[in-house]
């Protein structure tokens, strides 16, 4: 036989058996076949007990056995460790803390320092634009509402108190110890001192005021039906009011009948007076003392119930702001009964 015959049919033979590749692409094929048929195959009964898959509840612990656990918590004698820690960690965290705290501690401190060192104390430092001035009433209790009896006496006390304790710093001794008399009718310029040195102020004693000083009357005329308003203009620092002329004060009626008003005094005079001009500041102006218009109404009429606006007048002056009713004027109700 030839040899070659012999070797091609052994190579037809080899051809035709299966690879091993074949053989495992089959086994793969197999168990993919297997895994299908195995999803379609109904499951056991015991693979339905879920109740085994169940977390099982934890015990519960005693008293006892929280007590062990705090104490262990706080001091554990095994690691030497304080509430979890060793002293070498609570040293290093504690150091890490106090030095984060002192460094904000310094750099606050810095921060004030710098800022007070650039502000001074005496004067803004940018005053660009000064707002006109307010007015302010007294007595003000019940907000800007003045209703009383003048054969009541507890109906109208309260008001008389109340100037009473305005007026305190007023008194004639006080201001003749504190103040200086002042004649002149212009402004008391006194910008060519020292930026630290006091500031003269000009005398308005109480006596001054009238029949609305308390002296004569204590009563400001809340016990004869004719009561008696103090009116002060807002202290704005530096501010010169009316441009070299004085501010003067007017009352008329705002809601009412207008003849309820009746006759209307001012004390001392209808004038806020330019000598009280500028003003410093409190550390410069130590014993300044705001001028005051008193207003008494003689004829307002009995159980009249009327709407009063008292208002600056003046160059520079803003008495009709619609959004700031204090803004150079005042407005308050008065009712007198018998």
């Amino acid at each position: 036989m030839d040899p070659s015959t012999t070797e091609g049919g052994a190579e037809e033979k080899l051809i035709k058996s299966p690879p091993p590749k074949v053989i495992l692409k089959h086994g793969v094929e197999l168990e993919e076949e297997q895994e299908e048929l195995a999803e379609h195959q109904p499951l056991e009964q015991e693979d339905l007990n879920f109740e085994r898959w169940k977390r099982r509840p934890i015990p519960k612990r005693t008293l006892h056995q929280k007590i062990a656990d705090l104490k262990k918590y706080l001091w554990n004698a095994e690691t030497n460790e304080f509430m979890g820690r060793s002293g070498k960690s609570w040293s290093l965290i504690l150091l890490f803390y106090a030095a984060l705290y002192a460094f904000l501690a310094a750099m606050f401190g810095g921060c004030m320092f710098c800022l007070m060192w650039s502000i001074s104390p005496y004067h803004p430092t940018f005053n660009d634009r000064v707002m006109p001035p307010g007015l302010t009433m007294a007595p003000h209790l019940e907000g800007h509402d003045i209703a009383f009896n003048a054969s009541d006496r507890k109906s109208w006390k309260k008001y008389t108190r109340s100037i009473d304790e305005y007026l305190r710093p007023y008194n004639d001794a006080t201001q003749d110890r504190k103040n200086i008399r002042c004649t002149h009718d212009s402004y008391f310029m006194q910008d060519d001192l020292e930026e630290t040195a006091e500031r003269k102020a000009c005398q308005f004693k109480r006596s001054w005021l009238g029949e609305c000083s308390g002296i004569q009357d204590p009563y400001y005329g809340y016990s004869h039906g004719r009561p008696c308003i103090l009116l002060r203009m807002n202290r704005i620092l530096g501010y010169l009011p009316g441009q070299g002329k004085p501010i003067d004060v007017t009352c008329g009626v705002k809601k009412g009948p207008q003849e309820a008003i009746g006759d209307i005094q001012f004390f001392p005079k209808n004038l806020f007076d330019l000598k009280y001009y500028p003003y410093y500041g409190k550390l410069r102006h130590v014993n300044y003392s705001s001028p005051l218009v008193a207003v008494r109404f003689i004829g307002v009429q009995q159980d009249a119930h009327i709407h009063v606006q008292c208002k600056l007048n003046g160059k520079g002056i803003i008495n009709d702001s619609p959004t700031d009713r204090y803004l150079g004027s005042v407005t308050f109700t008065l009712e007198v009964g018998a």
